[in-house]
């Protein structure tokens, strides 16, 4: 009963086509099956998908096969199913689910590829059709029944087929399969390697061995000093290497300039020692060369460096012959050191011309006020107006007080009852001649007469004289003090160049550093090329998703 019921929901596909025949041929009689089929059998496996579900088991695909083979094979129902699809779409008389594989095999189609599959897809749109054109007909024609068809025995297999020799075998071709394919890919992989890598390492590490010529470098340190300050102009940095940074860097910008390499080519013949014909190909300087390739060779060969921590200045300079790379670094220090007296001389000089023209201008003016000053007194024949006010006051002072004594005599002779009139009138001659002298004396200080000008305005002009002298006097100190600082800030200002490491011709060859150099020529190479193979991976795997 178990059997009947699962070949009925087989052989119904749709649900409005159940009157109708599956397909226009002619209807077959299902055989019973001899042997006892597990309920789950037919069922579906859910873990598989819609049409790439196959066992993973091998299969055999050639020679005679049986039922019961087929049957240990663990095909699932699905695959059944699809088989029987198959071999109804081939017209084999199948009477069973593993007798379609059976017959689909002999025939040599294997049920389970995906070409087979999606051609049993594409045909089963034809088929829905042909299935509604026959139960058209099957409608209009009287039903009338049809004795199912006698099924031919298919012949059995071999017994002498063992079906886990053959499983042995088809494993034992996949792993051989596979290892030839791995062996390929690495064969492939190691072939890139060798173009891409080691072919232009062992390119680099040849050059560098036998073909690039030997430089012999002259190292010199030297470091930019300053003048010692007096302690009233000291400043913060005074005596460390950050007074004198900005000097460092524009002294390393100054020697890695085009100015200094042609200073250096006419003083002592860069381009000429470079363009020797001994010199390799890749380093040589051809003879023609402009100042711009010249430029791009100094900057190679000439290595400047500035240490901010230790205040020092590192050059290198490498040449063919250690003599002439001595040669290149004195005649750099020595462009240095001028460099370094020019960076603050022009400073230097403004100021101290500055200070100089100030001092001047202050002894000629106060040279010219001390004239106009003398000037003045030989004029009013008034060395000092406060001593001629103080004489000309005490003159006052004096006929003042005889003055008050006459008028008391006067007065006492006037007292008496009989005064005589001859001692009275000489008193009053004197009188009126002190006040006379008194009225004269005292218009002298302020009235101008004929004698000259009058003390009042003699004095205001000595004074502004004598201000006028001691104010220049005073800006006279101060010009010099002015130029005494000017000339210690001067020398504060002087930058002196130290060669704390004279250069010294080389006995060995610097560079090339060959092993050191074809390492980094590996890495490179070896770095370029796995970051394409990286990109080329991740690009194919993003095409075939």
């Amino acid at each position: 009963m178990t059997m009947k019921l699962k070949v009925s929901r087989f052989r119904i596909r749709k649900p409005d086509l159940v009157a109708a025949p599956v397909r226009a041929a002619p209807v077959r009689q299902v055989k019973p099956l001899t042997q006892q089929v597990p309920d789950d059998a037919f069922m579906p496996d859910p873990a598989e998908d819609g049409f790439g579900g196959q066992s993973f088991l091998p299969v055999q695909k050639n020679g005679p096969q049986n039922i019961e083979s087929i049957r240990h094979e663990g095909l699932t129902g699905r695959q059944l199913r699809m088989a029987r699809r198959l071999a109804q779409k081939h017209g084999l008389p199948a009477t069973s689910d593993f007798d379609a594989v059976r017959l689909l095999r002999a025939a040599g189609i294997d049920p389970f590829q995906r070409s087979a599959l999606m051609e049993l897809v594409a045909g089963d749109e034809d088929d829905d059709t042909a299935d509604a054109t026959a139960a058209s007909r099957a409608l209009t024609v009287a039903d009338r029944p049809k004795l199912p068809q006698v099924a031919k025995p298919a012949p059995l297999p071999s017994t002498e087929t063992r079906v886990e020799q053959t499983h042995v075998a088809e494993v034992r071709r996949i792993q051989v399969e596979i290892v030839a394919r791995r062996r390929r890919r690495l064969a492939l992989m190691w072939s890139k390697i060798a173009v891409f890598v080691l072919l232009p390492t062992f390119v680099a590490g040849w050059y560098y061995f036998f073909v690039a010529t030997p430089m012999f470098s002259s190292r010199t340190e030297f470091v930019i000093q300053q003048a010692t300050a007096s302690a009233a102009v000291s400043s913060l940095f005074t005596g460390t290497s950050f007074a004198t940074s900005q000097d460092s860097v524009a002294v390393q910008g100054y020697l890695q300039s085009q100015d200094v390499m042609e200073l250096l080519d006419q003083d002592t013949g860069f381009r000429s020692h470079f363009s020797d014909p001994a010199i390799d190909p890749i380093q040589r300087l051809a003879p023609d060369a402009n100042n711009s390739a010249t430029y791009a060779l100094y900057k190679k060969v000439v290595k400047i460096s500035y240490d901010p921590t230790e205040g020092l200045v590192k050059l290198e300079v490498s040449a063919t012959d250690p003599h002439k790379a001595v040669e290149f670094s004195r005649a750099l220090l020595s462009y240095a050191e001028l460099r370094v007296d020019q960076l603050t001389a022009r400073l230097r000089g403004d100021q101290e011309k500055s200070a100089a023209q100030s001092f001047a201008d202050a002894q000629a003016q106060l040279e010219a006020a001390q004239r106009k000053l003398v000037d003045l007194q030989q004029k009013t024949k008034t060395f000092s107006s406060e001593v001629e006010v103080g004489l000309i006051t005490a003159q006052i002072g004096t006929l003042d007080a005889q003055l008050t004594q006459e008028k008391l005599a006067l007065a006492q002779m006037e007292s008496n009852a009989n005064p005589n009139q001859a001692r009275m009138d000489p008193v009053k001659t004197r009188i009126t001649a002190l006040e006379s002298q008194i009225n004269d004396l005292r218009q002298r200080l302020t009235q101008s007469g004929a004698d000259g000008p009058s003390i009042a305005a003699v004095q205001s002009e000595l004074v502004m004289a004598q201000a006028d002298v001691a104010t220049l006097q005073m800006m006279l100190a101060q010009a010099t003090t002015a130029m005494e600082t000017t000339r210690i800030e001067a020398g504060r200002q002087t930058r002196y160049l130290s060669i704390a490491v004279q250069p010294v011709a080389a006995d060995d060859p610097t560079y090339p550093r060959a092993f050191e150099n074809t390492l980094v020529v590996l890495l490179i190479f070896g770095g370029i090329y796995l970051m394409i193979s990286m990109t080329i991976a991740i690009l194919r795997e993003q095409v075939s998703n």
